[in-house]
């Protein structure tokens, strides 16, 4: 019965509670929502002292973003005037948690905070924070009939024009992780309005072309389009027990190794267990996967198919004529984007391989830094103890340069 208590765990998980073979979560925030239900102070920021705010952002195409606002470092309350304002987007399946999932010494969010900054956590349609829609109910598929190409096209504008209106801004910094840099190289590349009010785009663990990955998108690229949605559905992606058919019982026998290859995040992006904060495991757990449509995921599995940086194929001539007045999905041309780009990158990374960034950095006709760290896998950048030292800091010193 065990194994039946820890599937029904991660197939039903939705960032609300966490079991962990049956036990109780170490950690109070594996039990909070990063914002509560009733009123506007996140759970998960306040907890720690810090003041917070949420704030919806409405897509022109009707979905309902909650976006999550730190304005102002736990000791700066009585700190008057404008501050810098940053926006940091979470990667694939995951969601604003993931900035503040550490201690406040170890998580980005709380430590640009700290620094002096106004900053904003983004949530991309369809995760646990962002399952609303003005004109389509969640239990439709009409609902989740979007993949990266839709964040790029309607959240992430959307997101940035509230931010920049409400602070009264004119231009803000752009920190994104993994599909967070995805829709970024998009949005900036096909928007040169939206790319004019972005200062620097901060890419950890960039994204594009998924030609050589090792993760477990391999798999799902393994199966034919038409069985796709046979397989997955056509609404929200449950990849859970289709992951641990290909790890295998040998792999997944140890009880932590187990609770990690039945969560879609862990089996898709791999597990760093020496780097990694394992007391905080519960809470990396609880909140992730965070959800995410079927047709997102097949978007995924065809670039890893392709080779190609492109838009999502609609499965026919006809219908990608209907879609982009061509037969084939565009390509997502990279050297039309001129906004200034960091980029960190890690050698052990399975999603972001190595390989696929080589092709990546030429085509960025404006990068001002790229730092490859040997070590790092795909979550080290959000979740690593050392992440502040090889990464955060280095981000606060440029961000900083730019106050000058």
């Amino acid at each position: 019965m065990w194994w039946l208590l820890v599937a029904m765990c991660f197939i039903h998980m939705s960032g609300n509670s966490f079991c962990f073979l049956g036990k109780k979560a170490i950690n109070p925030e594996a039990n909070m929502n990063i914002v509560c239900l009733f009123c506007i102070q996140s759970q998960m920021i306040s907890y720690w002292g810090y003041r917070s705010e949420m704030h919806k952002v409405i897509t022109a195409d009707g979905y309902v973003l909650q976006v999550y606002r730190i304005p102002h470092g736990k000791n700066d309350a009585n700190h008057l005037g404008q501050r810098p304002a940053v926006l940091l987007q979470h990667g694939f399946l995951a969601s604003a948690t993931n900035w503040i999932s550490n201690l406040p010494s170890n998580s980005l969010g709380f430590l640009l905070a700290d620094a002096g900054y106004d900053v904003w956590l983004g949530n991309s349609r369809g995760n646990t924070w962002a399952r609303t829609n003005l004109f389509y109910s969640p239990d439709s598929a009409e609902f989740w009939a979007f993949s990266f190409d839709e964040m790029a096209k309607y959240d992430l504008p959307s997101t940035i024009n509230f931010i920049l209106n409400k602070t009264g801004q004119k231009k803000l910094h752009y920190v994104g992780h993994s599909q967070g840099t995805t829709i970024g190289f998009i949005a900036f590349s096909t928007n040169p309005t939206l790319a004019q009010k972005i200062k620097a785009f901060y890419a950890l663990a960039p994204v594009a072309t998924v030609k050589y990955t090792k993760s477990q998108l391999n798999k799902l690229a393994l199966i034919p389009p038409f069985l796709f949605k046979i397989v997955f559905g056509n609404k929200m992606f449950y990849p859970h027990n289709f992951f641990e058919s290909f790890i295998g019982a040998e792999v997944c026998s140890h009880e932590i190794l187990d609770i990690l290859c039945r969560n879609a995040l862990f089996a898709i992006t791999g597990f760093d267990n020496k780097n990694l904060n394992m007391s905080r495991l519960d809470v990396y757990l609880a909140h992730n996967p965070a959800g995410t449509s079927v047709q997102n995921a097949l978007h995924w599995s065809q670039a890893v198919k392709s080779g190609k940086f492109q838009g999502f194929d609609w499965g026919t001539p006809t219908q990608n004529l209907l879609h982009y007045n061509q037969a084939t999905p565009p390509n997502y041309n990279l050297t039309a984007m001129d906004v200034p780009i960091a980029v960190w990158s890690g050698d052990n990374d399975l999603l972001a391989d190595p390989q696929d960034v080589d092709l990546l950095l030429p085509k960025l006709s404006n990068l001002i830094y790229h730092k490859e760290i040997p070590t790092y896998n795909h979550l080290d950048f959000i979740w690593a103890m050392d992440a502040p030292q090889e990464v955060y800091n280095e981000i606060i010193s440029m961000m900083a340069e730019d106050k000058k």
